[in-house]
């Protein structure tokens, strides 16, 4: 069954360092997941990256958020709103289930989707208000015990928070 290990950046200096760190191990672009806020609205992203989200989900095929080529390098990198909630840029197998369940939960908002991803609803909750603060969730999808364990060492190293392990139910 595959497992995803989640954590909390800070800041996208912590988030680009994650993500070089879970690349130079060997991780694969298609399983590494990020979410964070979309604060901004410039349109100088380097490179057009559309996602494999459900039309109607994606605010267009571009994100404008100005990241660095780390992210950049993750698997269907693409912006979305979640009703009630607002714009996130999520990139990786994270965002066509966040993505999906934005366009029929708009009841439901970020935790409902993050629960809906295998989460338990204290951490989602949790999860929900440090990402509209401002803070990025970082996940790493495998079947691997191994993998699992490598990640959380990136993570702790790295001094993530929050860092924890659940089976996923639809990513």
């Amino acid at each position: 069954m595959k497992k995803a290990v989640f954590c909390i950046t800070q800041n996208m200096d912590q988030t680009e360092h994650i993500i070089n760190q879970l690349k130079t191990a060997g991780f694969s672009n298609n399983d590494i997941s990020v979410l964070l806020p979309d604060k901004s609205s410039t349109k100088d992203f380097a490179h057009e990256k559309h996602t494999k989200a459900p039309e109607g989900a994606a605010v267009g095929g571009a994100t404008g958020i100005g990241v660095g080529a780390v992210l950049g390098w993750l698997a269907g990198i693409g912006s979305l709103a979640i009703p009630g909630v607002g714009p996130f840029i999520a990139a990786g197998p994270i965002m066509g289930a966040l993505s999906g369940a934005a366009v029929g939960a708009a009841t439901g908002g970020l935790t409902g989707a993050l629960i809906g991803l295998g989460i338990p609803e204290y951490e989602a909750v949790r999860y929900e208000g440090k990402i509209k603060g401002g803070s990025a969730l970082i996940s790493v999808h495998t079947e691997s015990s191994e993998a699992r364990s490598k990640a959380k060492e990136i993570f702790e190293h790295a001094h993530a928070e929050d860092i924890s392990s659940t089976g996923e139910s639809g990513v």
